[in-house]
């Protein structure tokens, strides 16, 4: 358990205490998989990039979570954006995604981001790219904290969009 204090608004300054636990390209989906089955509510993943064999793995999932009524958003690039054959892969993965229930938010701007907020009680966040990632070196960051889950939120001013 770390403890941080006086961070942000020095007049808002608390005790907010939190799990951490780092992941690498290895061990990631191996702590990320089981946070996104127990989702109740809410999930929200942005990432750059979509990729076809990826998505084998993390659709099935997703298909679940809107099944049982959790709110699903992925934001990514716009596909129109991205060079072929990405754009052309892209694009068919958010059909499929959009068949299932889940809501796309694409991004026409540089969005780089690679993070993830599930029930506003986890986040993930790193160099990751969860929805395209294969063999590339990464780390991500589980924070267990429904304080920073908020403050990412309200960081990235998704009320707007959620």
């Amino acid at each position: 358990m770390i403890k941080i204090f006086n961070f942000g608004n020095k007049s808002q300054a608390k005790d907010h205490s939190f799990i951490s636990r780092l992941c690498d390209e290895k061990s990631f989906f191996k702590y990320f998989i089981p946070d996104l089955k127990r989702a109740k509510k809410e999930v929200i993943i942005e990432s750059p990039f979509i990729t076809r064999q990826r998505m084998k793995t993390l659709t099935p999932i997703l298909k679940t979570l809107v099944d049982k009524g959790v709110d699903v958003y992925i934001i990514t690039r716009d596909p129109s954006i991205l060079d072929e054959p990405l754009s052309i892969q892209s694009s068919q993965v958010i059909k499929q995604l959009e068949i299932i229930g889940a809501n796309v938010l694409a991004a026409a701007n540089n969005h780089h981001r690679k993070l993830a907020i599930i029930d506003r009680k986890i986040l993930w966040e790193g160099s990751l790219n969860i929805l395209s990632q294969t063999n590339s070196r990464e780390v991500m960051r589980r924070i267990d904290s429904p304080f920073f889950a908020q403050e990412m939120f309200d960081f990235l001013n998704l009320k707007k969009f959620i």
